[in-house]
Order: structure tokens, then sequence, then C-alpha cells
């Protein structure tokens, strides 16, 4: 069996998760429309705490998911810092920190040849749409390891 990946694109680079997103979100959400269902049908002490246990399972789907997320920017932030600091001429170097995680996060599939004219583009014109800026690259670098 082969491992490898197609080659990504501004097509197709967006990924889902198949435990996450074909598994336990929707089990975590039938369950809540269940448990409302005979919240409704035999209204007591039971099935009111059955439901309020439904939400909070797929609040804690929602926040697991998110928190992974977040510590993800934190680390594509971290990365494209770095990255920028080695690639961009030393007038871009300051700017650094003005791009938001949003646009660092779009910049980081451009190859380090185009990427120091996209982020002065992005920096210079307030580019902040994350699909705008990808669709602006054009030799596409991608990221199979994200979660």
């Amino acid at each position: 069996m082969s491992n490898v990946q197609p080659v990504q694109n501004f097509r197709n680079h967006a990924r889902a998760f198949p435990p996450y997103h074909y598994v336990l979100l929707p089990l975590v959400l039938f369950n809540l429309v269940w448990t409302v269902i005979r919240l409704v049908q035999y209204p007591s002490g039971d099935t009111s705490r059955e439901v309020l246990v439904a939400f909070c399972l797929v609040m804690i789907t929602f926040i697991a998911r998110t928190f992974a997320l977040r510590v993800q920017d934190r680390v594509i932030r971290l990365e494209m810092r770095l990255r920028l600091r080695e690639l961009l001429p030393p007038d871009l170097v300051s700017r650094i920190n003005e791009l938001t995680i949003g646009q660092l996060v779009a910049l980081r599939f451009a190859s380090d040849a185009e990427l120091p004219v996209l982020a002065r583009k992005v920096l210079d014109e307030k580019l902040n749409d994350q699909k705008a800026i990808k669709s602006l690259i054009k030799k596409w670098e991608g990221d199979y390891v994200r979660a």
C-alpha cells in the first residue's frame, strides 16, 4: 500500500480529520438531538440531566478541536516568523510582527521564492482574507502534517 499523498494546491488543501469530522462530531450531535427528543417525549429530571450531559459532550468536542487548532496556529506563527526572518529583505524584517496569525497561516503555503513578494503585498495592501491571500500563491508548498 502506497503512502503517497496527492499534491496539495489551493483547491484541495482543506482537510478533514475523519475520526473527528465523520465519526465523533456526528455521534455527539446525534446524541444531543436524541436526548432532546427524549426530553420532549418523557420530561423528567433524568432526561433533563441527559440533555445537559449530551450538550456538555458537544461542547467538549468543539473545545478540544478549537484548542488543537489554536496550538497549531501558534506553531505556524512561530515557524513563519522564523522563515520570514531568513527570507525577507531587511526593510520587511522589521514588519514581520505586523502580520496576523491569519495572514501567516495563509502565507505558509507560498514557496520560499515568492514569499517575500507576497508578504510585502499582504502588508502594503493590508490583505486579511485568507482565501484571497492563498489564491495569490503561484508555487504551492503543501502542508501535509497539520491537525
